[in-house]
């Protein structure tokens, strides 16, 4: 099965993650993708294959060399983003693709055009995958399986490349920061790993946000609005006092680089009662620990205007990987090589977001992040150069196969 195939035969298994559930997977139909990997695992010969009932899959390339060479790993996830429909995906090629507007789905009229997403026009004369227009693609992370798999495949049907013990992992439920909840680093066994969970042709990633997740809930105080007069507390104007305190200059859409912000996620409710939900990101430990504080002020000056009125739920979920992965920063260079190797050129940024690397290397399993290929994640204008989808699986192999050489 060719890497476009394996992709695409992917894509089509719906793995949507669920935040609203507590269960681990939190989709069972991620399962459904699951079984399919791992029946190829099978054929193809890995080793070790185990599949759990928390839909962990990991499995072992065993090593075809003498040498004593540390045991590294690949990680990728199941399922897909909740932002968008996951469910009857039906991608299509688009063959040299010349720099026009792309329609997606004539009968709703949806156009995927280079006016809105510039990036396009890097990918003049490639191939690229996109969606109907109705669905995401799902190339986060369904490219980092389909690569990681065509991976180990040329190495298994090209014996004369040398390489040590490899393993692979498959997560579920990343997209809801779940993914390294129950991941056993020690099962897993590798000195350290790559998540393929990257954008564009090129990323190599070692820094990422800071996370945290805040919830609040405003009880209101509903009256008959003809005879409110100094009664009446309205929780959606308290939910949107709230969010007017939260500097506006310090959004995702007016932030980039190493800039963090607040990110309003969701606000619903009634005059009786409300909630609003951020997501808290930075960089800079201190600044993180900094936005937290804003928001606790934010929330105690409401609850001296309107006593007892608002509950703030707020948890870390993830650290920057840069203080686990920065002492081992030769596992970065030997990615960067890889890339040089293949003349891809390494283009090293912070992650303005966070992968399964993020947590695994604060579990002991320092963890970079490379490019999976994919474009415009999470919505109906995802796209996949398929030279990127190859370059990347072509990747994985050089990073095993300079491994092996450069050992003394």
């Amino acid at each position: 099965m060719n890497i476009v195939d394996r992709f695409i035969k992917y894509a089509k298994i719906d793995t949507e993650s669920d935040e609203n559930s507590n269960q681990t997977p939190s989709t069972k139909k991620q399962f459904d993708l699951a079984r399919v990997v791992e029946q190829e695992m099978r054929e193809m010969g890995l080793e070790d294959i185990s599949l759990d009932d928390k839909c962990y899959l990991m499995a072992t390339l065993p090593a075809n060399c003498d040498k004593d060479l540390p045991t590294i790993g690949f990680v990728a996830h199941f399922d897909t983003s909740p932002d968008m429909s996951g469910k009857d995906v039906n991608p299509r090629i688009v063959e040299n693709y010349d720099g026009k507007d792309i329609l997606l789905n004539k009968d709703e009229n949806i156009v995927m055009s280079p006016n809105d997403f510039p990036e396009l026009l890097d990918y003049i004369g490639e191939d690229l995958i996109v969606t109907d227009g109705t669905t995401l693609l799902g190339a986060d992370d369904k490219a980092g399986i389909a690569e990681i798999m065509n991976a180990m495949q040329y190495l298994i049907d090209h014996p004369e490349i040398k390489h040590g013990k490899i393993r692979i992992g498959f997560t579920p439920d990343e997209e809801i920061g779940r993914g390294a909840d129950h991941f056993d680093v020690e099962k897993f066994g590798a000195e350290w790993a790559y998540t393929m969970d990257g954008s564009v042709l090129g990323e190599l990633e070692y820094e990422n946000f800071n996370a945290a997740a805040a919830k609040i809930t405003i009880q209101g105080r509903n009256v008959h609005p003809g005879y409110a007069k100094d009664k009446m507390i309205n929780a959606l104007h308290v939910a949107n006092e709230l969010v007017n305190i939260l500097p506006v200059n310090e959004r995702p859409e007016f932030t980039a680089g190493y800039e963090g912000f607040f990110h309003l996620i969701e606000m619903s409710g009634s005059v009786d009662e409300a909630s609003v939900a951020y997501i808290i990101r930075d960089h800079d430990r201190a600044l993180f620990e900094r936005r937290k504080e804003q928001m606790q002020q934010a929330v105690d000056f409401l609850n001296t205007k309107y006593p007892d009125v608002l509950t703030l739920e707020m948890r870390d979920q993830y650290y920057n990987m840069r203080e686990k992965v920065e002492p081992v920063k030769h596992i970065v260079d030997l990615a960067f090589r890889a890339m040089e190797a293949l003349d891809i050129k390494p283009i090293v940024k912070p992650i303005r977001g966070g992968t399964d690397g993020a947590r695994l290397s604060y579990m002991g399993l320092p963890c970079p992040n490379i490019f999976a290929g994919g474009v415009n994640f999470h919505g109906r204008y995802e796209f996949l150069p398929i030279n990127s989808l190859k370059k990347a699986s072509e990747v994985v192999v050089k990073i095993v196969e300079l491994l092996a050489e450069e050992a003394k």
